[in-house]
């Protein structure tokens, strides 16, 4: 292996020369406490910036084994690593100078939410550690500023490396966070492992904060009413570090949140759809925990729709459209509600969310008044509130609704809660009186039996002999070969990373998976096990990655799968 002084060498020699000398920099170089690794370097200084990364030697870095031997303690410490690199990176950011992206310091910026990534990774069995990120190289217009460069690989990062990677340099307050670190992820995994313990869909902690700051920050807001459990709900559970706390358990089964508008109904279920991820300290919602696979519905006008089992919700079609293996290019609202169920079954859901604001309501109810008008055998359509029954008792997946202006479901409710100036009040009983006393409910149906075996044929953007190209659009698409994809409605995406990962996915699954013999859920079932067991960075081509990524659900996965209009079934 080279050393940094061949690097440092090699640099001084393309000083002045241009840009595309810079190429020779790439491969890896031993420096006194780690490896520096020149993965991709950029073609001038305005294109995208080029991405080096940190090895460190298991022994050097020396975090107690304790703070990473299970999946979720080491997930969460490499994203408390990574968080605080971030921080030592700022003085330095275009400190070094040049056109362009010259000095441009970069790695993954996490919100609020603890996701596994590729921008730090440390191993379970011997503690090496890992840091990507992305640098500027410097240039004048397109001549090669070696000196400037120099300066951050040799001045720069070796001061942030000195800070982060090292647990022997550590003060006792950094010591104490790591620590700390640890005590929340065995809180977090153990109150996850309550809920299957207690019978519980989800569980929100008294003291919770729920609002966020504004409609663009995940961060809490202030002053906001702290969240108290009902009485009649509340659960104590005692975790390992943290001890005794209580909250608000929502049992498996039908649970209707009602109340005024701007009393915070949406804002629990939002806390709920984001409940299926671990939070940092200070969030608000470290304890707010949802069951990991749960799924939000909502309608999606106009999206594809691949041959998906819808029969149980729609049928009869006046121009006898098959609804066993339905497909169409613009769904209606109702059609993309009821494949978008089916397809949260497909993927392993046990729990539905769904807000009544962003449902189709014909989907979801028809009342008395209008069956009476529109006779059963002229509406293909059995709503929602007639199947949500039966979801639970015969496939065990519960629903949690928020309600605002039909009293429908109160008649299938297992429990009704209303939101009162963002307080919690269960009304079960009083609801049920009311609609007792309101009229006969409407009559439970039991679910057919449903069609989950869909085999892809094709994917046409992946292919064994070329490599299509992945770009992502922001947080809510990606485009992998010439097809966009698109993950708007996809509301429980937390970070533009896990986007990234999920162009990655699909493109590694047409490429290698599909076969015209797996169904869908062996293919997602393959993918997950590559990632669980060889990481993320099996994506990409001989290790090399050109985007941080964060992994992303299996209830994603599928969604991404289902929006891409160009895998054939």
């Amino acid at each position: 292996m080279k050393t940094s002084g061949d690097l440092k060498q090699f640099l001084r020699s393309v000083d002045g020369k241009g840009y595309p000398a810079y190429k020779g920099a790439k491969g890896e170089y031993r420096f006194p406490d780690y490896v520096l690794s020149v993965d991709h370097v950029q073609g001038d200084p305005f294109a995208s910036p080029s991405r080096i990364s940190i090895h460190v030697d298991g022994k050097r870095a020396g975090f107690p084994p304790a703070s990473y031997d299970t999946d979720y303690k080491r997930t969460a410490l490499s994203d408390h690593l990574l968080r605080q690199f971030g921080e030592s990176l700022k003085p330095y950011e275009f400190q070094a100078k040049g056109s362009g992206k010259s000095g441009l310091l970069a790695v993954s910026r996490p919100g609020q939410e603890i996701l596994e990534r590729t921008g730090c990774k440390i191993n379970k069995t011997d503690g090496s550690l890992i840091l990507r990120l992305e640098v500027g190289f410097p240039a004048n217009g397109r001549s090669i500023r070696s000196e400037e460069l120099i300066k951050i690989l040799f001045d720069f990062l070796p001061s942030c490396a000195a800070e982060i990677c090292f647990y022997h340099s550590y003060s006792d307050g950094k010591k104490r966070q790591i620590e700390e670190v640890r005590k929340l992820a065995e809180d977090q995994q153990f109150l996850r492992s309550q809920l299957t313990e207690l019978g519980l869909a989800a569980f929100v902690a008294n003291g919770a904060i729920l609002p966020r700051k504004s409609g663009i920050s995940e961060e809490p807001m202030k002053k906001a009413v702290p969240f108290l459990s009902p009485s009649a709900m509340e659960v104590e559970i005692s975790l390992p570090n943290k001890g005794r706390i209580k909250g608000m358990g929502i049992p498996k089964g039908i649970t209707l949140i009602v109340g005024g508008g701007y009393h915070g109904k949406s804002t629990l279920l939002k806390a709920l759809e984001k409940g299926v991820y671990n939070h940092i300290s200070g969030d608000g919602r470290e304890f707010v925990v949802t069951e990991s696979s749960a799924v939000k519905l909502r309608a999606e006008d106009g999206r594809s729709v691949k041959k998906v089992d819808i029969s149980a919700f729609i049928n009869n079609l006046p121009d006898h459209r098959d609804t066993v293996r339905f497909s169409t290019e613009d769904a209606s609202g109702s059609t993309s509600q009821a494949a978008g169920l089916v397809e949260a079954i497909e993927s392993g859901a046990k729990v539905f969310l769904i807000d009544e604001d962003t449902s189709a309501t014909n989907f979801m109810i028809r009342d008395r008044l209008m069956q009476q008008v529109v006779s059963r055998d002229r509406e293909p359509i059995t709503p929602f509130v007639e199947r949500i029954r039966a979801l639970y008792e015969q496939k065990g997946i519960s629903t949690i609704l928020v309600a605002g202006s039909s009293g429908a479901y109160f008649h299938p409710a297992d429990r009704v809660i209303q939101m009162d100036a963002y307080v919690p009040v269960e009304i079960t009983s009083f609801a049920k009186e009311a609609a007792e006393a309101y009229g006969e409910g409407i009559f439970p149906l039991p679910l057919p039996e449903i069609n989950l075996s869909r085999v892809p044929l094709a994917l046409e953007t992946g292919g064994k002999e070329e490599r299509s190209k992945t770009k992502v659009l922001g947080r809510d698409s990606f485009k992998i070969g010439h097809e966009v994809v698109d993950l708007r409605y996809v509301e429980q995406i937390a970070d533009v990373e896990q986007v990234a990962a999920l162009g990655f996915l699909l493109q590694y699954a047409g490429a290698r998976l599909i076969n015209r013999k797996k169904t869908l859920v062996q293919v997602v079932d393959e993918l997950e096990h590559m990632v669980r067991t060889e990481g993320l960075d099996v994506l990409g081509e001989k290790g090399y990655l050109p985007v941080n990524l964060a992994l992303p659900r299996r209830q994603e996965i599928f969604a991404a799968f289902n929006r891409c209009r160009s895998l054939t079934f």
